[in-house]
């Protein structure tokens, strides 16, 4: 019902968004309704104009697995350690939230939230945190292989750092 609405309202915004996807339809329509535009046309003229300054489209792909691996879990333990859990604790306990919204249901937010609710174990929590987070990995390296970019820098291979210089500085002309 609500795709065939923002059908209705911007027929360009419904052709794009799958009838399945309830979050980007929702976003059109509270588009429409805060500025009395549909979304589609203030994407058109967010383009129209081009950007005035030089654009290096990068992408950092990391080519072994177990490094990226090692770096999620690190990741999420530090994210543990500086107040994630209390972080969403403070949310649960507001009594206004419920886990279906999509503040909640991302990655991390939504296992604590099922640890906090003794769901599972803190072993699982950051198990099952980790595995969501690597499967989120995933998809986006799926997603970055496809688009495309100027320069693809692997962050695990030593002297990545200085091609990104490089590359920025020929960008700019320096």
């Amino acid at each position: 019902a609500l795709h065939r609405r923002l059908a209705a309202l911007d027929p360009a915004a419904a052709g794009r968004i799958r009838a399945s996807d309830p979050q980007r339809i929702q976003r059109a329509l509270e588009v429409i309704a805060a500025t009395g535009e549909r979304m589609s046309a203030l994407q058109g003229r967010g383009r129209a104009g081009g950007c005035p300054f030089p654009v290096l489209a990068l992408s950092l792909e990391p080519r072994s697995r177990a490094w990226l691996h090692a770096r999620i879990r690190a990741r999420f333990q530090a994210m543990l350690e500086a107040g994630l859990e209390e972080e969403v604790r403070r949310l649960r306990d507001r009594g206004d939230l419920s886990p279906e919204l999509p503040a909640l249901r991302a990655v991390g937010y939504r296992q604590v939230y099922e640890y906090l609710e003794g769901r599972q174990d803190r072993d699982a929590m950051v198990a099952r945190a980790v595995a969501a987070t690597r499967q989120l990995a995933r998809r986006q390296l799926t997603w970055l292989r496809r688009e495309a970019v100027d320069l693809r820098l692997a962050p695990d291979v030593a002297g990545w750092r200085c091609r990104l210089h490089r590359a920025v500085s020929a960008r700019l002309g320096t």
